[in-house]
């Protein structure tokens, strides 16, 4: 799967010719090159050639007569075949849902209860929603509905457009409500973003000396958007991303000067810290000594 060093966000002004709801042909603009994200739902359906799909770091087969679902904010990637075939719906959290004023950030945490809706783009990451060839054909047939009710836009058109969306989730829903809903009852969005943090944590851990470690670097490499991570560290943790890591670099900081003899310069150096005049003056409002002195002064309490 291709990565990126910078995930690009989407609003639907920039990919949709209307701000509630569009759908459109896969071809009919170019398809983004890498993993992206979008301030919209999404979801595209595969009508010809078999694919794989990236959404969070996870990938999943994505063949003819698949659906994806794509929440705001969640990146994602689809690999178009040169003989594919596909269709996709843009829509604004306003148009599927006005009655849940909700931060789309917090969308995983709805419960179905509240928002049956949302169920198959919670759960995207866990299941394939592949049909069978009827079932697939009443699909076809509310896409190409769509299609019409969006190109007219006549009056009623809007309601009409929420209908046909509405019975394509539904349709989804009840094809795989077995596994929707023992997947709701299993908290498995939450055990989802818990492996996600756990992947940043990962990552952090094993890229802690490099001095140009960041947000948007973690983001990408765990494909995770960088308002994404930093909402679920504020939620998981209570901390910002440049918090949790100082603290990390304090950590390894305090171990290397208790556990060795390296210079106070080697031990900036491998906390990620390119200039040992900072690193001292963190450490110091961190340990309340500048690093020498908390080594000596710890040294002399062991030899007592």
């Amino acid at each position: 799967m291709q990565s990126t060093s910078r995930v690009p966000t989407y609003g639907m002004q920039q990919r949709s010719e209307r701000a509630d709801f569009h759908i459109r042909d896969q071809f009919e603009r170019s398809a983004e090159p890498g993993p992206h994200r979008h301030e919209y739902f999404q979801i595209q359906v595969n009508l010809g050639g078999d694919t794989v799909q990236l959404i969070g770091g996870i990938e999943r087969p994505f063949p003819r007569n698949t659906l994806a679902f794509i929440l705001p904010h969640r990146v994602h990637y689809i690999p178009h075949p040169d003989d594919g075939q596909g269709v996709l719906l843009n829509f604004s959290q306003e148009f599927l849902l006005p009655h849940l004023h909700c931060d789309p950030l917090d969308l995983e945490d709805v419960s179905i209860q509240q928002a049956p809706e949302l169920s198959p783009f919670r759960f995207q990451q866990q299941l394939d929603f592949t049909l069978g060839d009827a079932d697939f054909a009443e699909v076809q047939a509310l896409l190409a509905r769509m299609r019409s009710l969006d190109g007219l836009r006549q009056f009623g058109a809007r309601e009409g457009l929420k209908g046909c969306l509405l019975q394509l989730i539904g349709k989804v829903c009840q094809l795989y409500a077995e596994p929707l809903l023992a997947l709701a009852g299993s908290n498995a969005a939450q055990a989802s973003r818990r492996d996600a943090l756990g992947r940043m944590t990962e990552y952090v851990r094993e890229h802690l000396a490099d001095p140009e470690l960041d947000l948007k670097k973690v983001a990408a490499a765990t494909y995770l958007s960088p308002n994404y991570l930093t909402h679920w560290l504020r939620k998981e943790i209570g901390k910002s991303f440049s918090e949790l890591v100082l603290e990390r670099r304090m950590h390894l900081a305090r171990q290397l000067l208790l556990n060795g003899s390296k210079p106070v310069g080697e031990v900036a150096r491998l906390c990620g810290f390119a200039d040992e005049a900072y690193f001292s003056r963190r450490f110091r409002h961190a340990h309340g000594l500048p690093p020498g002195q908390f080594r000596r002064q710890h040294t002399q309490l062991q030899a007592l």
